[in-house]
């Protein structure tokens, strides 16, 4: 009886402590432990981070992460060969294509390339300069999240879980009550769970920040964007362009119809010629 006693009384110390370190994560402080292992995806410390200062004076640099994200757009002769060498720019850099979306030429629609590409963020730059080779550059979009808080809450609470998960696992290998080892073993079940998915979460939020997310849309010549005249000269030549256009078009369309209005000229002039010969062969018999 005494035994079971003493076995409660440190399984309630255990599961008190778990939950403290529980709470302490939440609120964003770190915990050690003898047994606590590193957090999962943890950066390195970046030299442009922000710093602070510890108790005993030592600036400490916080690691800085940045989410890179945004759109490329180019217009290329030959859109679909452009996406082609664009998957070799990127994966000679160490990224890769998560998603690519081809639409060859129709009498209807020019042809065109859409590609979710995934580049390292310490060759970004680099590697966009070698994109904007495939083309004329219509539109460069990209911004910058940054997520460091985030990462550091997710490693606080993976330590702190990681710390409480250890403990009761100690706990549980110096049990030898059945109840005992059944409580023990449904909280370490949920806390394995819950850690389970931050580790799940912070390596995500690791690839995000390692790996820019870049979509390249490559379109055809015939879908570029008209832009706007700017100056009294740019409207002249827009002006001049489709007075063009116009005639042009109005030209096309006679040269489509000759080949009927010659038709119809000639059987115009056959149904005339047959009434002026009736009219003909009527005046004598009047």
């Amino acid at each position: 009886m005494r035994r079971i006693l003493i076995t409660a009384a440190l399984l309630a110390s255990a599961l008190t402590l778990a939950g403290c370190t529980a709470g302490t994560a939440d609120s964003g402080a770190s915990t050690s432990g003898g047994v606590a292992s590193a957090p999962v995806g943890a950066p390195e410390p970046a030299t442009d981070g922000s710093k602070g200062t510890s108790g005993g004076g030592t600036t400490v640099t916080t690691p800085r992460e940045v989410v890179m994200s945004g759109t490329v757009t180019i217009t290329a002769s030959d859109p679909i060969g452009a996406a082609t060498r664009a998957v070799t720019i990127v994966e000679t850099a160490g990224g890769r294509v998560d998603a690519r979306t081809q639409t060859a030429r129709t009498e209807t629609a020019a042809p065109g390339a859409t590609l979710t590409l995934r580049i390292p963020a310490a060759v970004l730059t680099a590697t966009l300069a070698k994109l904007k080779t495939l083309g004329a550059v219509q539109t460069i979009d990209l911004s910058a999240n940054d997520v460091t808080s985030q990462g550091q809450d997710l490693d606080a609470r993976i330590t702190a879980l990681t710390t409480s998960v250890n403990r009761l696992l100690a706990l549980e290998s110096k049990s030898a009550d059945v109840d005992t080892l059944i409580k023990l073993e449904s909280a370490i079940s949920d806390r394995q769970g819950e850690l389970d998915s931050l580790v799940s979460q912070r390596k995500l939020l690791s690839d995000e920040v390692a790996m820019a997310t870049v979509e390249l849309r490559l379109i055809s010549p015939a879908d570029t964007p008209v832009t706007a005249p700017t100056t009294p000269w740019d409207a002249l030549l827009a002006g001049l362009a489709g007075f063009g256009a116009f005639f042009t078009s109005v030209f096309l369309v006679i040269v489509y119809l000759l080949p009927w209005l010659l038709l119809g000229s000639v059987i115009a002039l056959a149904v005339l010629w047959i009434v002026r010969r009736r009219r003909r062969r009527a005046t004598p018999a009047s």
